[in-house]
């Protein structure tokens, strides 16, 4: 257990040193936001953009690994509305708006430091591929099942415009496209280029962890305990917990395995909060669960780590 908490421990202490340096106004909401700012638009889409550009795509593109994490993230989506309008007894935007949070897994700011401490940055190809992915899914989901419960099944194509729109503008997703079309069609990166990428993306991580804590002083863990327990629960039982079987009876590769099951074992992400606030659904239930899971997962990460 020890030899698992040195590699969790560093991660989340970087975490809570950022949220105390805001919470004792050592660092101010502004720098904060200047940090993460930093880190979304520019450090994290280079580090993705020199990851996609150098992966081996016939190696890191396994459709059983991508099976075995988002069918775990489709599970995790039903299983949030399904518990929100049966156990929480609220409607079906607020359930979409729950499902959403439990199915965005923190893969970039958790799932790839804490692989990398566990397994070596040479091992985080796989990682990658599901990054890849990630965001268009879970905001393809999202969107496209909110615009059609608010409009009674006919905004599905509004919600496929909406998703369009938000991904041809995220930073990360940019970052993704423009290193898979560096990589099939292989144009070289003159060296001072990719030296300089290579230095503004060593730099992402530290920071982003640094930034995530001060912005997680915003949400304070309020509103309705058992919504914020069903959430976090999706997210760090469940939805690893189906990746795991789903990933064994595919037959995934020990590397893939591990990448999968780890990375659906984040907490539930800032694009949680970010989704339950622009559509004004189930706010305080998401916000805590992004303060509330990043904390427990301290020791359920742990747990997954010690399992695999």
């Amino acid at each position: 257990m020890l030899d698992v908490l040195t590699v969790t421990l560093p991660v989340f202490l970087i975490i809570g040193a950022g949220y105390v340096a805001v919470w004792r106004k050592v660092f101010s909401q502004d720098q904060v936001d200047g940090l993460m700012m930093f880190t979304q638009r520019f450090a994290i889409p280079c580090l993705l953009f020199l990851a996609m550009a150098r992966l081996d795509l016939s190696e890191g593109f396994d459709w059983r690994m991508l099976t075995a994490y988002y069918s775990g993230s489709l599970v995790s989506f039903g299983a949030g509305v399904i518990g929100t309008l049966l156990w929480l007894k609220r409607g079906i935007e607020d359930a979409v708006a729950v499902g959403f949070a439990a199915m965005f897994a923190n893969t970039v700011l958790l799932g790839l430091p804490i692989a990398a401490r566990a397994y070596g940055e040479d091992s985080l190809a796989p990682n990658y591929t599901i990054i890849a992915f990630n965001a268009a899914f879970c905001y393809f989901i999202g969107i496209s099942a909110m615009e059609a419960v608010r409009a009674g099944g006919t905004g599905f194509l509004g919600g496929m415009k909406t998703v369009a729109r938000r991904m041809s503008t995220n930073s990360l997703m940019i970052g993704v496209a423009a290193g898979l079309l560096v990589n099939l069609t292989g144009l070289p990166l003159p060296g001072p280029i990719s030296e300089a990428l290579t230095l503004i993306a060593s730099a992402a991580l530290p920071a982003a962890l640094f930034g995530l804590g001060g912005v997680l002083v915003q949400y304070r863990p309020e509103g309705d305990a058992r919504g914020i327990i069903l959430c976090s629960g999706i997210a760090l039982i469940l939805h690893p917990a189906w990746t795991w079987g789903i990933g064994r009876m595919l037959g995934l590769d020990q590397a893939a395995f591990r990448a999968a099951v780890l990375t659906a074992a984040m907490a539930p992400g800032v694009n949680s909060y970010l989704f339950a606030a622009m559509h004004g659904r189930a706010v305080r239930i998401s916000a805590s669960s992004v303060l509330i899971g990043t904390a427990v997962s301290v020791l359920t990460v742990s747990g997954w780590l010690l399992l695999l």
